[in-house]
């Protein structure tokens, strides 16, 4: 770990503080190989639909939200080829994984300080796809 990438995951964390989640906030930036920020994301609902008391129903919420990593890479105006995602404070889930494995992104570096069980076998999923796919991660704890 470079300071470099204790960096881009305090913004990471900053990023986070965005999401309107009540119970899980998550930040994403993804950064280009000469270290300048090609895009960030946050976990929430898609753009024009409303961010109210559907927050609070969590099955609901789990099918209306749009993840901090796909967020950062539908966001990113560029390709993503040899880019770098930083992501706190869960890893990418398994649907993430494939997007950033076909957006280009070549390394995940995650900050989890813990994992939630209800996501143990989508992160497990998504660590084998990586791996198959040529992308290195790193997960801090």
């Amino acid at each position: 770990m470079t300071d470099w990438d204790e960096r881009f995951l305090q913004l990471a964390q900053h990023i986070a503080q965005w999401s309107k989640d009540p119970s899980t906030k998550v930040g994403a930036v993804i950064v280009r190989p000469n270290r300048t920020i090609a895009s960030v994301g946050y976990n929430g609902f898609p753009r024009g639909v409303n961010d109210d008391e559907r927050l609070n129903d969590r099955p609901y919420k789990y099918a209306m939200t749009v993840h901090a990593e796909a967020n950062a890479i539908l966001s990113a105006n560029e390709r993503l080829d040899g880019c770098t995602l930083y992501v706190t404070p869960l890893s990418p889930c398994s649907s993430c994984a494939s997007i950033l494995i076909q957006s280009g992104i070549k390394r995940v570096v995650a900050y989890m300080p813990h994992q939630p069980e209800h996501w143990a076998d989508s992160f497990a999923i998504a660590r084998t796809m990586l791996d198959e796919a040529g992308v290195r991660w790193e997960i801090r704890t």
